[in-house]
């Protein structure tokens, strides 16, 4: 049927505006695929965490999640990118201690705010930390370790000066009374030589570097610092049931979006990765790295958020007890 002048001059005065509206008003996110953005070499914890997270998201999305890696400065470069990445739910960061609540105390120039220049989408892993000890190393317990360090150096090797693990040694002496020296090395999987042959005394790290180590009897795991003993090492205790209160300690990873990525994409997202986390394989995988399964609640993107503010905190006071500054 013919249309009247009328009509075709309306849509055509209408087309300049048509062509102005958001991508969003012809398409439902996502529609092409997603980069997520891990901020350390490939291999890592973090970069593990990533690659899984992508393959069920991707799975309930209905689009691929390519996993890249943009490393530098502790995190801060992969983190300053997806800070000033388009909020468009396209491209997404692998967030964790180190670029969100370690940086801001131990780097004067970040080029981001991590409380402000993102919006959480949701924790994925919590790896805890542990004090390993080489066998040669004569305590068995909290208490033995303490009473230790208070007679001969006791050293301890952590992920680096300014690390996640370092802050938790720091919080560690200072509300035990321990001495334990410190002992810095460039990165996690670095210090397991040393920790191996008895170089250093022990080891305060993640629990997934130490689990392996621990299970073939080359070191034993004193405690683990989460709120309820680990599935994969039920005879190991935690701080708090050996007498440190309320000591919890993890390097957590989880996605986050740029700030102001509209409410709806965050929230498909947020949907897609409590998806994903539900899998039992998923977690079959974490388990067995010695992680925690995160709680529903801060798998949620109000959960991370509140996570991250707490977290922030207690790096603060951290990086205070070990008397670091911005450098």
């Amino acid at each position: 049927m013919p249309i009247s002048r009328r009509t075709f001059i309306t849509t055509l005065a209408a087309a300049p505006f048509v062509s102005l509206l958001p991508r969003g008003a012809f398409a439902a996110y996502p529609d092409h695929p997603i980069r997520l953005i891990v901020p350390f070499a490939a291999g890592g914890n973090a970069d593990f965490v990533a690659r899984l997270c992508a393959e069920g998201m991707s799975r309930a999305l209905g689009q691929p999640i390519t996993v890249e890696s943009r490393a530098g400065a502790g995190g801060s470069l992969g983190a300053a990118m997806v800070a000033t990445a388009a909020p468009d739910g396209y491209t997404l960061l692998t967030g964790s201690n180190g670029p969100l609540t370690v940086n801001p105390f131990v780097q004067a120039k970040l080029g981001y705010d991590p409380l402000k220049d993102f919006v959480p989408v949701g924790l994925a892993n919590l790896a805890p930390h542990t004090i390993v000890l080489h066998d040669t190393t004569p305590a068995n317990t909290v208490a033995e370790l303490i009473a230790l360090s208070k007679k001969q150096q006791v050293t301890i090797g952590t992920s680096g000066v300014g690390s996640a693990t370092h802050l938790t040694l720091a919080r560690f002496n200072a509300q035990t009374g321990a001495n334990l020296t410190h002992v810095p090395y460039r990165g996690g999987g670095a210090l397991v030589p040393d920790m191996l042959a008895g170089t250093i005394a022990g080891a305060m790290t993640e629990m997934s570097t130490a689990l392996p180590h621990h299970k073939q009897g080359k070191v034993h795991i004193v405690a683990v610092a989460s709120a309820k003993r680990l599935a994969q090492t039920s005879d190991v205790p935690t701080m708090i049931e050996a007498g440190v209160k309320d000591f919890t300690a993890a390097s957590y990873v989880g996605v986050l979006a740029p700030a102001k990525t509209p409410p709806d994409i965050v929230a498909a997202l947020e949907q897609a990765m409590i998806k994903t986390l539900a899998e039992k394989a998923a977690q079959d995988r974490f388990l067995a790295t010695g992680a925690e399964l995160v709680p529903e609640a801060m798998q949620t993107s109000q959960g991370f958020a509140d996570y991250i503010k707490k977290e922030y905190e207690n790096s603060k006071q951290a990086a205070k007890v070990a008397g670091l500054t911005p450098q």
